[in-house]
This record gives C-alpha cells, structure tokens and sequence, in this order.
C-alpha cells in the first residue's frame, strides 16, 4: 500500500544552505519531519548550484517520512544573474535599470523548460520576457554594442 500523503510544504531555500533555522525548521518541525535529516538531503543534492534559490516542494507522509523535490530557481533570479544585478527596479514601468538579450531569454528557458507551464519555445521566452519587463529590464533582440563615437565629434580645444 502507498504512503498516504499527509501534507505538502513549498519552501525557496538556497542552494546549499539549508539548516534548521527558519524558514525550514518551523515549516518542517511543525509537521514532525525530521529537519537535519531534509537539511543533509537538501545540500547534497545541491551541492555545485550555491548561489541560487531554489523551490522545494516537500512531501510530508503519515509515518512522518518526507520526500522532496528540487524544482528550478524562479525567473526573476536567472534573469537578475543574467543582468548582474543585485535587485529589480522598483519603477518597473517607468524605469530600465538594465537590458536583456533574446539570445539570454533563450538560455534561461533551456534550464527553466521543465517548470513552465508550456512546451512551445516561443511562448515560453514570452513567459520570461514579460517577467524581465516586470522587473525594469527591457528586451533587446541582439547584442547590446556600447555606442560607437564619431570621428571628430570629440571635445574641441
């Protein structure tokens, strides 16, 4: 007979760094988990990801065993990565603190393809170009050239 499934937690921990301090020991203890048990599982399987945070949906059954799994890191994370920023604009609609390129949308799909909720290539760059632009990152279709100055156009003594 299967386990029956008694409770499902979703926690974004980052990779590697899992412990027993909140948010993984309340949402854990509460349901009677063994927390350092999911903590050692936890960074062994994402060992070499440091960095990133990652979604966990954890599976909690009747015996008080667990299963989890790791899911890909949110959007917003790969696509700041990708930008080098620290944060998003808080003026997404106003403000461009930063340009993505087609070409980087396309990688960020690759490692996202198994989390959207589509298959289709083209309606999943969609997908996180419309997050990058809720973040204050416009959308560039090739790669951004610093501007070229003119001969001449310097400063005239």
């Amino acid at each position: 007979m299967a386990k029956k499934v008694v409770v499902q937690i979703k926690l974004h921990v980052p990779a590697g760094q899992a412990n027993p301090a909140p948010p993984v020991g309340p949402a854990l203890g509460q349901h009677g988990v063994n927390i350092m048990q999911f903590c050692k599982q936890f960074n062994e399987q994402t060992k070499g990801r440091e960095g990133l945070i990652l979604p966990a949906v954890i599976s909690v059954y009747q015996d008080k065993s667990f299963s989890f799994i790791i899911k890909s890191p949110p959007s917003s994370i790969l696509i700041k990565r990708a930008c080098n920023l620290a944060k998003a604009s808080g003026q997404a609609g106003k403000e461009k603190i930063a340009t993505i390129t087609k070409k980087q949308i396309k990688e960020i799909v690759k490692q996202k393809t198994k989390d959207l909720n589509t298959t289709n290539l083209e309606q999943a760059m969609k997908i996180i170009e419309g997050t990058a632009r809720s973040m204050g990152i416009a959308v560039t279709s090739e790669e951004v050239a610093p501007p070229k100055e003119e001969p001449g156009a310097g400063e005239k003594i």
